[in-house]
């Protein structure tokens, strides 16, 4: 196995920062700051001590955001409070307009949008949760031109999706299950199927952390965060584990393959959660930690908006 370790990077720290996103067209990095309802942009750079990344832009929303998504337009998608929002390129974000939002149950349970992604075929997944982590109050949902779509009911904390290089299978976690599970996927529907466990975190990390945002490289390898772990593991397509990437914050929450190449993992954290003790100790909590694993990642599928 692998031992590795993440170092950080420049953009200050965040609360709660998620869902690194390559956008190979503007040679740039996307993360998200969900409570704050910011959508950071950088350029990734190359120093003398290694990957490093230099903050472009920040968008601000008026509600948190979960995750973003590029478009076939060049417009942006944004997973915010609980609505999928659509950004045209170069537009102010008071100009957002609201794609879909789901029927919410009537239950007195605040939600929000969490992690979101594109499938190969260029529809968006998204899922929700409610702000307490009330067990089974989140859900799963499909987002194409036919509109939204419900996948999945009685998720607790709707998290990582990824699915393989030939677009047949999708990985996911409901994090406080302590596992990642993996669907049959149908590329043309967009249909689920025979799910099942694919990395139970049971080698002692359960009392550690729970399985976060993931990503899939070009070889099919998981690579899971690991929230409260301090740690991002890397899976091989049949479950046993390829990589541990060590990382000097607890609360590690997402990963993405970065760069022209594809070949820097960045790894994002956050300070939520930790009490004043945790974060005298993990200083660098909340940041952007990147490393090079020695495997590139996959391009991001754009949604197809036109």
């Amino acid at each position: 196995m692998l031992h590795l370790r993440a170092v950080p990077c420049s953009p200050l720290p965040g609360r709660l920062t998620e869902g690194p996103l390559w956008d190979d067209r503007r040679q740039e990095l996307l993360w998200v700051d969900i409570p704050e309802g910011l959508v950071h942009r950088a350029a990734l750079t190359d120093g003398e001590d290694g990957p490093d990344l230099a903050l472009l832009a920040t968008l601000r929303f008026d509600r948190p955001v979960g995750a973003v998504a590029l478009c076939a337009s060049g417009a942006l998608l944004a997973a915010a409070g609980t609505s999928v929002l659509r950004l045209a390129e170069g537009s102010p974000v008071a100009d957002a307009v609201a794609l879909a939002a789901p029927v919410l149950p009537d239950d007195g349970l605040p939600r929000r949008m969490n992690d979101a992604a594109v499938d190969p075929a260029g529809r968006l997944l998204a899922g929700t949760m409610a702000y307490d982590e009330s067990p089974g109050a989140g859900s799963l949902y499909r987002l194409d031109g036919d509109g939204l779509v419900t996948l999945l009911d009685s998720v607790t904390i709707s998290n990582g999706l990824g699915w393989s290089p030939d677009g047949s299978r999708l990985y996911y976690a409901d994090s406080p299950t302590g596992r990642v599970d993996v669907f049959a996927y149908d590329p043309e529907s967009g249909a689920l199927s025979d799910r099942r466990p694919f990395a139970v975190l049971d080698r002692g990390v359960l009392d550690r952390g729970v399985p976060d945002g993931l990503t899939v490289d070009s070889a099919g390898r998981v690579w899971v965060a690991v929230w409260g772990g301090g740690e991002v593991l890397a899976f091989e397509a049949d479950g046993t584990l390829h990589a541990r990437v060590e990382v000097p914050a607890s609360h590690v929450t997402s990963c993405a393959f970065a760069g022209p190449a594809r070949d820097v993992l960045v790894i994002t954290t956050a300070t939520e959660g930790l009490d004043e003790d945790r974060l005298r100790a993990e200083p660098d909590a909340g940041r952007l930690f990147v490393c090079r694993p020695g495997t590139t990642g996959l391009p991001a599928t754009p949604y197809a908006d036109h």
